[in-house]
């Protein structure tokens, strides 16, 4: 089994390069996904979340409401916070799953997409953590693949996913707040094995994803 961390920054189209990937054959989870399942009431995250954050985070529902809690953590600050609890149950939770597909598939690609696989590591180690499962996850990926953008663009395809149809200013200063707390293209794809960029049309878009798949199925091949 190959796996595959798939990354880029907010609005560089990752999640369409994973749809792609997905048609080509891959398995394929979104860390998103994960983040939500682990953080529904009854979760170990959710008790830890209210406990670190206040009820003023949970809904009429008993469900955290996402909003608040994002607000809090990015304009709060608290963002290291609510990472350090959501992470390593994610994290556990794509072990989980590979290992679900490895025991149907021995010769699958499985791909974890993630905006943050760099992020965590350095936000980890920030926080003084050396060792574990946050400071180490760049080794759990066989390959990894960023997907660039130019920073404009990854803006305006915030702003059209947010307010589509019309440019909404104080959502693009929502994005830029985002980007300014990633790791830049340039340092990331210095530490990626493959590099999509995404600047242009889904013809392209695709054609380099298709070049990355049969890369990606010949290691397979030759590792097993």
């Amino acid at each position: 089994m190959l796996r595959v961390g798939l990354t880029g920054g907010l609005g560089s189209g990752k999640s369409t390069v994973a749809a792609t990937l997905r048609e080509l054959g891959a398995e394929v989870i979104e860390a998103d996904e994960l983040g939500r399942a682990v953080m529904e009431p009854g979760q170990a995250v959710y008790e830890e979340i209210v406990r670190e954050f206040g009820p003023a985070v949970v809904c009429e529902d008993g469900r955290l409401d996402r909003a608040k809690l994002a607000e809090l953590a990015f304009r709060g600050g608290r963002l290291d916070d609510l990472n350090a609890i959501v992470h390593p149950a994610v994290i556990a939770a794509q072990g989980d799953w590979m290992r679900s597909i490895f025991q149907r598939n021995h010769e699958a690609i499985v791909v974890v997409e993630s905006a943050l696989i760099f992020e965590v590591e350095r936000d980890a180690r920030q926080r003084g953590e050396s060792e574990g499962i946050l400071s180490f996850w760049r080794r759990r990926f066989d390959r990894i693949i960023l997907v660039t953008a130019s920073e404009d663009l990854k803006i305006a395809r915030y702003v059209e996913r947010r307010s589509p149809g019309k440019w909404d200013e104080q959502v693009a200063a929502d994005a830029r707040s985002r980007l300014a707390m990633q790791i830049g293209d340039e340092q990331k794809a210095s530490r990626a094995d493959f590099v999509i960029e995404n600047n242009s049309n889904l013809t392209e878009l695709r054609q380099r994803v298709e070049a990355v798949w049969q890369q990606l199925i010949e290691l397979g091949n030759n590792s097993r």
